[in-house]
């Protein structure tokens, strides 16, 4: 059977951090879930590091969400991956996005997260506290109010937590998450 790969968006998700892990996980066998406050088409964003102080921002694809957060069961998922971009800023407020996260720090499943990924990471402090992970720079201060350790790299893992800096960071965070995920 399967791996089944829960992937948790919304509008302004960055179109490398839902695409990359998507069609990584379909390439492995497993089937990746896109879960959001409703089903429907999620309109995407390009973030770019083209000489300025922060990224810039420009409209990307639309990919479509199969499920929405209330009618997640997590327990019939492997593995979680929570992409950044904007989409982490909104979908943290949503009453179910807590409890699905929990899920799977509970019950020792995979986790991975990209980049603003860790601001819905935080909204779960009672699972990230004391837990080394890294996210984009300007999400230091939220991962350290909420109790977890900010480490200054691009990838790193601490127990079934997988954390990428950024987009650039894909590669290293899908080969630590998959390793996760086959055991």
């Amino acid at each position: 059977m399967s791996k089944k790969v829960l992937i948790l968006i919304g509008d302004a998700v960055e179109s490398l951090e839902i695409y990359y892990p998507y069609y990584r996980c379909l390439e492995e066998g497993f089937d990746p879930v896109i879960a959001a406050t409703e089903v429907k088409k999620i309109h995407t964003v390009v973030h770019d590091f083209t000489n300025w102080e922060t990224y810039t921002e420009k409209p990307g694809y639309l990919i479509d969400a199969h499920i929405a957060f209330e009618d997640v069961n997590p327990e019939e998922y492997d593995g979680l991956f929570i992409p950044g971009g904007r989409s982490p800023e909104h979908i943290r407020m949503n009453d179910h996005v807590p409890n699905i996260v929990s899920h799977f720090f509970e019950t020792n499943k995979p986790i991975a997260s990209v980049c603003h990924g860790s601001l819905v990471l935080t909204t779960v402090p009672e699972h990230i506290k004391g837990r080394e992970m890294t996210a984009y720079i300007a999400c230091k201060p939220e991962v350290q109010a909420a109790g977890g350790t900010y480490m200054d790299e691009m990838l790193h893992e601490d127990g079934n937590l997988v954390s990428g800096h950024a987009w650039p960071d894909l590669p290293g965070v899908m080969k630590m998450f998959i390793e996760q995920l086959k055991g």
